[in-house]
């Protein structure tokens, strides 16, 4: 998430320099072959680039009002699964009388919190955080999960025998969970809380499993491959198309060479677009503008170990380049 006022003209140009290129390649040729080569047949009329270029901003803004709404969708989860580990902090320190079961159940939800927010940044084949583009970008910013393994990550919190079974388990994430409800469940076979309290630290690992499987569900099932297809092919299909038509309307005020500069501008903006789109619709992948699920875990870290009455607090995560995750 970039935590800037905006990103500035020069990274917005480095990052679709390569389509620059392209819409540069695309403008050139045919001005070449209209004005040196006499190929004035080239020419198409402008009502048929008009009319692709219509469908195509319908296309391209129906594609971004999707991609922005599982953004907005993934933030509203994690800032859900922030509110919940503050309601399960207090309610381990407030129903129980023990310390030390309290730590335990505190530390196995930050526990549950890691590792889930490594199970979102897994790589699917759909997203497009290894294209060439976004790869180059990757290096101004920093992927709090590529930096420690998750087996790292869940020693602070984890005793080693109980370590080594989750780490064993396939979906560590919902094994921490059911560790959790099991731990919950004998507490209460052993009288160490009332029954209220063990149904409502029930209902709280259920909303905590309802978070989860959003999350999940964004991560796992992408914006349907036809839209995106489709989207790409229209945004192509007018980029080629665009300077042919544009030929005769500028040779008729003898200024055909400003074909080149006005089609690469035109086009720019629609695979401009079709880019952002594309960086958003995949809210965990590691993209600059992802959601930030690192930071929002330290976040429940720091808020939660401070009704614990902690004092040696980890700091919160500082950004690079304006860009924190």
């Amino acid at each position: 998430m970039n935590v800037g006022r905006s990103y500035r003209l020069r990274e917005f140009l480095l990052w679709t320099r390569r389509e620059l290129y392209l819409l540069l390649i695309l403008g050139i040729v045919p001005v070449c072959l209209y004005e040196m080569a006499g190929w004035h047949w080239l020419a198409i009329p402008w009502t048929v680039v008009a009319l692709i270029g219509t469908a195509t901003a319908l296309i391209v803004s129906f594609n971004n009002t999707q991609t922005y709404a599982r953004t907005v969708e993934a933030q509203q989860v994690w800032a859900g699964i922030l509110s919940s580990s503050k309601a399960w902090g207090l309610m381990s320190r407030d129903y129980l009388k023990n310390p030390e079961i309290t730590r335990q159940l505190v530390n196995r939800h930050l526990a549950w919190v890691t590792a889930l927010r490594y199970q979102m940044r897994r790589s699917r084949a759909w997203e497009s955080t290894n294209r060439a583009t976004n790869a180059e970008y990757q290096s101004f910013y920093d992927v709090p999960e590529k930096e420690n393994t998750l087996e790292t990550e869940l020693a602070r919190y984890l005793a080693p025998a109980e370590l080594s079974e989750v780490l064993a388990s396939r979906h560590k994430a919902t094994q921490l969970l059911a560790r959790q409800s099991r731990a919950i469940r004998d507490l209460f076979s052993n009288g160490e809380i009332v029954i209220n309290f063990f149904i409502e630290m029930e209902k709280a690992v259920k909303e905590l499993l309802d978070h989860q499987g959003r999350s999940e569900r964004l991560k796992n099932f992408p914006y349907p491959r036809q839209y995106a297809t489709i989207n790409q092919l229209f945004i192509r299909l007018f980029c080629i198309l665009l300077p042919f038509g544009m030929l005769k309307e500028f040779d008729a005020l003898h200024r055909v060479w400003l074909v080149i500069p006005f089609s690469v501008m035109i086009s720019w903006m629609y695979t401009s677009l079709q880019q952002v789109g594309e960086s958003t619709e995949n809210p965990f992948e590691g993209g600059a503008n992802d959601v930030p699920i690192a930071q929002i875990a330290r976040m429940i870290e720091i808020e939660v170990l401070e009704l614990l009455g902690e004092t040696d607090l980890p700091p919160l995560r500082s950004p690079k380049n304006n860009i924190i995750l």
